[in-house]
């Protein structure tokens, strides 16, 4: 058992978690070697019968050499290297095993080698036993007769296909292990038909090798005359001792079998809970007649079956549900946004080989907001099951409803965290929430334990921009810290902002870092378009592979299509929320910093909070923020603050000991110039500042 591969890693996501149960049962241990990595994995029962703890082994096949005898380790690699070298399909052999105590016991191991296409061994699945007390007997061994080594083939027979059986996830999965050509040679048939029971109908869902069922069978009903339906029928084993028999009792089918000279028949009942599923005919023709014995070993190989059949089923009804539950939650069309083009794409995870299989809480969003603003969300609920996929809907719903009414990034991120904590649910969710305006190309981004976005610009550089963040969504209300940091990232035209999940950046083994530079070259690299280079990432993510979904979202700002009017960023401010106030504060004072205008921020800063407080506390109504930067003989930034009332504000003068009537003498001081607008039903006072630099 030399060492094949490298280091050893945790056992593969399709390993059962426990022992098959009807290995348990026979005091049988499973293991699957993968000869292109070297790695083994055993089950629970397989370490029991090693005598060798789990934290002892390290998945490589020579940790074991200290509990076999080096003679007994020579000739068991013997005989498996002979196996592997002249196109076995399973080896076996007994070995002696020294536990830890220093006693020798004897142990029988069973391998069954899966080859590719061109025949090369990739893959060992087999089992191991105590056989202590089977070879005392040894004596006895040798005077027993052929039939009792038959016996033993054919007790192999059921070891080997529960073995195969126990890691298949699928309906398909427990299809191919029987019916490929390894399968139908170790349950020694000649041909092998499986039929499961559908709207009181059998339907034939697996053959071997194909070709081989008997046109007019694919559907049959119940009570027809055949041996399948039969064995559905009386839930018992149907068995066929010779063609004569066959004849008689079948004439219907028999025509149809005489061209592969067949001698016998087993046709076995799947039945679970006392409930038939279906039904699996086993066709010979190189015996007749069943011994006792190998009508027991047949009907318990047809209960194994049955079990890998229903787990089956439960499985893919399970993700079945999942899935739909998980299209039914993401955006089914994702608007489209002036100025700006959008792709965004979604990929399942890959598990134990099979597509789409496992379920995520990964998500994506658009959100048109007030002011031609657009908001953009990609967020991943913690899990892979159905109450993901569950929580992830619920949460994108309420996301999407704070945005839209109209509140700053870090007030919806912090009521999107308290919304799930109050859920009572144990998941926690990471997100990234960007609201832009694609007329100024100035993005407040807010980040909840999320990956970094990334930023492509027009001469095909790409980076990673580091945006400050908090706890993830729903930790954050846990433990009292909603207040999220907004991070201010500036977009050119032709730029694209890159948000997705951390399904496209993380490998195992590899430093996330090292994931995000490897996705910024390839994002460097790829199409100007945007859905093309969404197709080529989601690509390169299916080529991968993982045991991760990847959510993904792109957003390109365009190019203006007349002259560029100048820069243009717009905040509604609700009323009652203090939050939001101190958020417009903080947007405006980034914003003009981005601008170029840090020299009269603070004046900017405060005089905006004046007309913005004014508004609140003399209306009833929100205030609509817009901050321009105006073009012209001069640098100027504009700032108005839009309310519903009409009335117009007037300059008082303040007592002695007053605080109000001294905001319009502040803004009068502070600016260049300032004025009042009538706006439909309300009004717009806004004030200009002249700003050092070139226009």
């Amino acid at each position: 058992m030399a060492d094949r591969g490298a280091s050893a890693l945790s056992p593969p996501d399709d390993w059962p978690a426990h022992p098959d149960p009807v290995l348990a049962l026979n005091r049988m241990g499973s293991f699957d070697w993968d000869l292109d990595t070297g790695l083994m994995h055993m089950d629970a029962q397989a370490h029991h019968i090693l005598d060798v703890r789990p934290d002892e082994y390290d998945g490589r096949p020579e940790t074991l050499a200290e509990r076999v005898p080096p003679d007994e380790a020579r000739r068991l690699d013997t005989a498996v290297s002979q196996a592997l070298k002249d196109g076995s399909e399973n080896y076996g052999a007994y070995f002696r095993l020294r536990r830890r105590d220093g006693t020798l016991r004897w142990t029988h191991t069973q391998g069954y080698i899966r080859r590719d296409d061109t025949g090369r061994p990739r893959r060992i699945i087999g089992i191991v036993r105590d056989a202590t007390q089977e070879l005392v007997e040894s004596d006895a061994r040798l005077d027993q007769t052929a039939q009792d080594e038959s016996r033993r083939q054919q007790t192999s027979v059921v070891e080997l296909t529960t073995a195969a059986l126990a890691h298949a996830r699928t309906v398909q999965d427990v299809i191919d292990v029987l019916t490929d050509t390894h399968g139908v040679t170790h349950l020694g048939a000649t041909s092998l038909v499986v039929g499961l029971v559908e709207a009181g109908r059998i339907r034939l869902v697996a053959e071997g090798p194909v070709g081989s069922f008997v046109p007019g069978t694919r559907v049959t009903r119940i009570d027809e005359p055949y041996p399948m339906s039969e064995a559905v029928r009386t839930l018992g084993p149907c068995f066929i001792e010779s063609p004569e028999e066959f004849a008689e009792r079948y004439p219907a089918l028999w025509p149809h079998l005489t061209g592969p000279n067949i001698t016998s028949a087993a046709y076995l009942p799947l039945i679970v809970q006392a409930r038939p599923i279906g039904a699996m005919g086993l066709l010979y023709s190189d015996r007749r007649g069943f011994t006792s014995e190998e009508r027991d070993i047949l009907v318990a190989l047809g209960s194994s079956i049955a079990q890998s059949l229903q787990r089956a089923m439960f499985y893919e009804q399970e993700m079945d549900l999942a899935q739909g539950l998980q299209q039914a939650m993401l955006p089914r069309t994702i608007p489209s946004v002036p100025g700006a083009d959008v792709a965004v794409r979604y990929r399942a995870a890959t598990i134990g080989g099979s597509v789409g299989r496992d379920i995520g809480g990964d998500w994506y969003d658009l959100i048109p907001l007030p002011g031609g603003r657009v908001g953009a969300v990609i967020g991943d609920v913690q899990g892979h099951d159905t109450h993901a996929a569950a929580v992830m809907g619920q949460l994108r719903i309420v996301l999407r409803a704070y945005a839209a009414e109209g509140h700053p990034p870090a007030t919806v991120m912090a009521r999107a965290s308290v919304f799930l904590h109050e859920l009572d649910t144990d998941r926690s969710a990471t997100c990234l929430y960007a609201q832009a305006d694609l007329t100024t190309g100035v993005l407040q981004v807010v980040r909840a334990g999320h990956i970094d976005p990334l930023v492509r610009h027009t001469d095909g550089s790409c980076r990673r921009v580091t945006v400050p963040g908090g706890l993830p969504l729903g930790l954050s209300a846990e433990f009292g810290r909603l207040d999220y940091p907004v991070g201010t990232i500036e977009l050119d035209p032709g730029d694209t902002l890159l948000l997705c999940t951390d399904g496209l950046v993380e490998q195992p083994g590899a430093d996330l870092d090292d994931g995000m530079r490897t996705l910024t070259a390839l994002v460097a690299t790829g199409p100007d378009d945007v859905r093309d280079l969404a197709d080529r990432l989601i690509d390169v993510a299916a080529e991968r592979g993982g045991d991760d979904d990847v959510a993904l979202l792109l957003l390109r700002r365009a190019a203006p299509d007349g002259p560029h009017p100048g820069r243009r960023l717009q905040w509604l401010v609700a009323p009652g929320d203090p939050a939001a106030l101190a958020e417009a504060r903080h947007m405006i004072r980034m914003t003009v910093g981005a601008w170029g205008a840090r020299d009269r921020a603070d004046e900017i800063e405060l005089v905006a909070d004046e007309l913005i407080t004014n508004a609140l506390m003399h209306t009833e109504g929100s205030a609509i923020v817009t901050l321009r930067a105006l073009t012209g003989s001069e640098r100027r930034l504009r700032v108005e603050v839009e309310d519903t009332s009409s009335a117009l504000p007037r300059r008082r003068e303040a007592g002695e000991s007053g605080v109000s009537g001294r905001g319009l003498l502040l803004v009068e001081l502070l600016t260049d110039v300032w004025g009042v607008e009538a706006r439909g039903g309300g009004k717009a006072v806004w004030c200009e500042f002249v700003v050092p630099g070139r226009p």
